[in-house]
């Protein structure tokens, strides 16, 4: 007898059955041959030969015999079931006793056929067409019941093999018969919906297969056409090449064909193609690239801003200091840039110049009255009419990642509902940041790093204390009347006669002519309004050359009022008579500096004072400290305040004027009127001035004294502390002005001739 245990396997009797003989030989303890008597021992679990112990026996075996051998199978054929009563294991022999265990016939021979024949013939329907049914369907044809049909398909049924067991453990053969065909038909049905699941998914993946390759087919020839005819390239073919060769980071890229598969699929027809259009034209129209830092020519750069700006000379200075370090470093380095100063002096153009200077594009970004965040940052996609920020705009204009970019009147934007852009600002011109900067309509970082920004304002009073901590703040002062005459002569007046057509030697104007122009004609700091008063001149002159009236134009100071059709300008100049009370005081506005006249007047009262001349809350407080300082200087006079009114004018009285610089000015006209020795018009003043008499240091002081100048201002006054501040002041306006520093109250009071040299103190202050 050999024994053959089988696991997951389930033999019955009666049963004509092929085994694969290494089957047969793995499992037995000795080779099997035709004619042996076989036992099949039913295993509870999978376990090697040499391991098997009595317990993992099933304790119900099948008794067969080996009717022959063909090759490498073995025709089995048992017989009948027994029960083993003792089992020992030695190895891979066994020691039983057993003891037949007979079936109980209780179904119907006929219906037993019956059921035999439709389970073979479910089976033969289930697996007709495949692979495995052509080689054993023969095999099948020759099956006597149902036992040979489960113990030929056991190994595929999708049951236990506790439930194959109590197959073979029941002894009523119609029972027996149930549980047979239960689990027979329930394995078909897996095997069913198994199959159409897997040939569904074969039928979608063929589908796939195709698309893929008609797609691969249509794009070959998409290409073999744009080639042939470049202008007529598709758009998806045409951006498929620029994201290729655009030099995207990665996750700019993977947005890009996330885009770009996204419009494959809408199509034309879409209402969304516009934008996915727009999208891929602005981001692949970047330049994504790193530039080569150009070579750095410190010499060149100093000629370029020579060449194109007269004066300024701390301004370019600082700008050449910039570009040295960026040399040194061969990268992008060194402090933001924010130039202050008055309209017309020249801080957008000497942006264009740096440009000019580094060999790099030059973009300028308008940033004036800008109040919604999304104009820095731009719109995110998901709404109607989205936009990219206008620095993104900036630099895809530009067409390089290192342009100069010039932001313009940054002190001019506005924070309401719509967000703070100032605060947008912050991440652009932060060194720190900026090389992964965000715009919201791109959705993917960007580096600025590279790019040079340069900023400009009119005053740094507006613009927020965080984004001015990120720039370098440069004055830019008014020029001078000669600086103005250099000006016009080297650019503005070539540029004029350009820009109307007229040639060199059709147009003159003389040097006294010129300077009419600037003294008479305009009132501010910067050139702006020069350039204006030399356009119109040219145009006029083109009237006159191109009617005929006249081959050559030259014009003379006497010309000036006929061909501009304007009256002079009324520029404030020294009074022509002293009176007391009355001080010349100085003052910077928007466009330059001007003089102003302190007037102070008692009249019959009772103490009450009065202030005009539209006074801010910061000089009304000047007015205040200067009363109690000269009411401590001279007690005496303290009952003129008791015993009249006081009334304070600043003309002109439509003009806005506040700060507080008219300190020392107001307190001396007060001392003026209180004393009644009047001060010389010929002498204006400027300076805050404290309750201890201290004269405190202000601002703009280069355009307060050209103001002076051109007001015809002999001697000045300034604060002791601002007298570092001289070196940005003109050489002509120095020369024609004698400026005096001053530390105390005192001092401002006997050089205006109210206090003798010899006096003393009237109190201590």
């Amino acid at each position: 007898m050999i024994y053959i245990p089988c696991y997951n396997v389930l033999t019955l009797p009666d049963v004509s059955c092929y085994f694969r003989l290494d089957y047969l030989n793995g499992m037995s303890d000795q080779p099997v041959k035709a004619g042996d008597k076989v036992l099949f021992l039913m295993l509870k679990e999978q376990r090697e030969g040499g391991e098997i112990e009595a317990e993992d026996i099933y304790p119900i075996a099948v008794r067969g015999a080996v009717e022959s051998i063909d090759n490498q199978w073995a025709l089995v054929h048992t017989t009948n079931r027994v029960n083993l009563d003792s089992i020992q294991v030695e190895g891979k022999s066994f020691r039983l006793e057993m003891r037949m265990r007979p079936d109980l016939n209780d179904l119907d021979p006929d219906e037993k056929e019956e059921r035999f024949q439709k389970m073979r013939s479910a089976m033969l329907q289930t697996f007709q067409g495949t692979q495995w049914m052509q080689g054993d369907r023969s095999y099948m044809q020759r099956w006597k019941n149902m036992n040979e049909i489960v113990t030929f398909t056991s190994a595929l049924l999708q049951i236990s093999n506790e439930e194959k067991y109590a197959i073979l453990e029941e002894d009523s053969v119609a029972r027996r018969t149930e549980l047979m065909e239960k689990a027979f038909y329930e394995s078909l049905e897996l095997y069913k919906v198994s199959s159409e699941a897997q040939s569904a998914q074969q039928e979608s993946n063929e589908k796939l297969y195709r698309e893929q390759a008609l797609r691969r087919q249509i794009d070959f020839l998409q290409k073999e056409l744009d080639d042939l005819h470049p202008e007529n390239v598709t758009d998806i073919r045409k951006f498929e090449q620029k994201i290729q060769e655009s030099g995207m980071n990665e996750t700019a890229r993977a947005e890009a064909e996330k885009v770009l598969n996204r419009m494959k699929q809408e199509g034309q027809e879409s209402h969304e193609y516009g934008m996915l259009y727009d999208y891929l034209d602005f981001v692949t129209s970047l330049s994504w690239k790193k530039e080569k830092a150009a070579e750095i020519d410190l010499k060149a750069a100093r000629e370029v801003l020579d060449e194109d700006h007269f004066g300024l000379k701390k301004t370019k200075e600082r700008i050449i200091q910039q570009i040295a370090v960026m040399a040194l470093n061969q990268k992008q380095s060194g402090s933001i840039l924010l130039f202050v100063g008055a309209p017309g002096t020249g801080k957008t153009s000497i942006g264009q110049s740096i440009a000019r200077a580094l060999d790099r594009k030059y973009v300028r970004i308008s940033l004036g009255g800008v109040r919604d965040e999304a104009e820095i940052r731009g719109h995110r996609r998901t709404y109607i009419g989205a936009m990219p920020g206008r620095i993104m705009d900036g630099i895809k204009r530009s067409g390089a990642s290192n342009p100069v970019v010039v932001l313009d009147e940054v002190d001019k934007l506005v924070r309401d509902y719509g967000g703070d852009p100032s605060s947008a600002l912050l991440e652009v011109l932060d060194p720190e940041q900026n090389s992964t900067f965000t715009d919201h309509y791109m959705n993917v970082p960007y580096d600025l790093s590279d790019v040079l920004f340069v900023c400009t304002a009119n005053t740094t009073d507006t613009i927020p204390e965080p984004l001015l901590n990120r720039m370098e703040v440069i004055s830019f002062p008014g020029y001078s009347a000669l600086e103005k005459f250099q000006i016009a002569r080297r650019h503005l007046l070539p540029k004029a006669m350009e820009k109307a057509g007229i040639r060199e030697e059709d147009f003159t104007i003389s040097d006294e002519g010129l300077k009419a122009l600037i003294s008479d004609y305009t009132m501010e700091a910067g050139v702006r309004g020069l350039k204006n008063r030399l356009d119109a001149l040219c145009r006029a002159a083109a009237v006159q050359i191109v009617s005929g009236s006249s081959s050559r134009v030259s014009v003379e100071p006497k010309d000036l009022r006929d061909i501009l059709e304007v009256s002079p300008i009324r520029h404030d100049h020294i009074l022509e008579t002293k009176n007391p009370g009355i001080v010349t005081g100085l003052a910077w506005t928007q466009a330059g500096g001007e003089i102003l006249f302190i007037e102070t007047l008692f009249t019959k009262g009772s103490g009450k004072i009065t202030v005009t001349g539209q006074l801010g809350d910061v000089m009304k407080e000047s007015v205040q400290i200067a009363i109690s300082l000269v009411k401590a200087m001279f007690p005496e006079k303290e009952e003129l305040f008791e015993k009249n009114d006081l009334h304070i004018h600043v003309p002109a009285g439509a003009v806005p004027k506040d700060g507080p610089s008219a300190g020392i000015t107001l307190t001396t006209a007060l001392a003026s009127l209180v004393t009644g020795k009047p001060v010389p018009p010929e002498l204006a003043m400027t300076g805050e001035v404290s309750l201890r008499g201290v004269v405190m240091p202000i601002g703009g002081l280069p355009e307060k004294l050209m103001a002076a100048q051109r007001a015809g201002v002999k001697r000045v006054l300034i604060p002791e502390e601002n007298t570092d501040d001289l070196r940005d002041v003109a050489e002509e306006v120095k020369q024609e002005l004698e400026i005096i520093p001053v530390h105390q109250v005192q001092d401002v009071l006997r050089l205006a001739g109210i206090l003798e040299e010899s006096t003393q103190d009237h109190t201590q202050v």
